[in-house]
């Protein structure tokens, strides 16, 4: 890689990327350089037309030797037990993909992901990823004999058809087992998630990123400038200290509205 591609790289960066050691190298720096050898993987967010993954590689983990559904006691905002009138007393875990790489480009959050404020939470890949989940499940439900809800996803998305099969099969082996969470897929992964949604409507309750208005079918979350019927978030405008306080995105179907990230 010649060192002026590598130069434009660096000055199509976002301006809120702090300067790398390297960037302040080649500007202090007098010598005649011409070749620079560049790990591309560590670049990806320099330039917003290469935006495809994750702004913080190295957080990406591999599902091995790693617990990979976290204890909702470990983010604040989550919550641990739920206190809701459905779902009580089950326990709140949460499961954290790779943004964008699962996601759809289509995401109205594609430029400007929360998970780019997030360089310390813990993205896991997709490689042996729902044998590792079923496998803690089966461990989780051991110990929470009255049930775990799941939150899907932190970060990420349902990444493929299969993928919603996946948790259908879970719900089917699991009665006790839960899940709750949002997605902005359309086409065929997004109707795998309806038919989810409509089988296991007690126990299964992902919801659509849209502002739109219930239609008496799907369930949506909408963006804080919504202004069709609509409840603002209860954890986010201080009403309530969690999601496991709190219920409604998995009791009501009225469109749940979120402030801006």
């Amino acid at each position: 890689m010649r060192l002026h591609h590598f130069t434009y790289i660096l000055q199509s960066r976002p301006a809120k990327i702090r300067k790398s050691s390297i960037d302040k190298y080649l500007q202090r720096s007098r010598q005649d350089i011409s070749e620079i050898s560049v790990d591309f993987s560590r670049i990806l967010w320099y330039n917003d037309l290469m935006k495809i993954s994750t702004r913080f590689q190295r957080s990406i983990r591999s599902v091995e030797g790693n617990s990979i559904l976290k204890p909702g006691s470990n983010n604040q905002k989550l919550g641990f037990k739920i206190k809701s009138r459905k779902w009580r007393e089950k326990r709140l875990y949460s499961l954290t993909l790779t943004e964008r790489e699962t996601c759809p480009k289509s995401c109205h959050h594609w430029e400007d992901c929360y998970g780019d404020n997030m360089p310390f939470a813990h993205r896991f890949s997709i490689e042996g990823l729902e044998q590792k989940i079923e496998s803690e499940i089966e461990t989780l439900l051991e110990k929470h004999p009255q049930g775990i809800v799941i939150r899907l996803h932190v970060l990420g998305d349902f990444y493929s058809v299969d993928y919603v099969s996946f948790w259908q099969d879970m719900l089917f082996k699991h009665p006790e087992l839960c899940i709750f969470g949002y997605s902005a897929r359309e086409g065929k992964i997004a109707n795998e998630i309806r038919l989810l949604n409509i089988r296991f409507s007690d126990r299964c309750v992902i919801r659509f990123s849209r502002s739109n208005e219930y239609n008496g079918k799907d369930m949506f979350a909408a963006e804080e400038g919504f202004e069709g019927k609509s409840f603002d978030c209860p954890e986010q405008t201080g009403k309530l200290p969690s999601c496991a306080a709190c219920g409604l995105c998995w009791s009501v179907p009225k469109t749940v509205k979120f402030q801006t990230h």
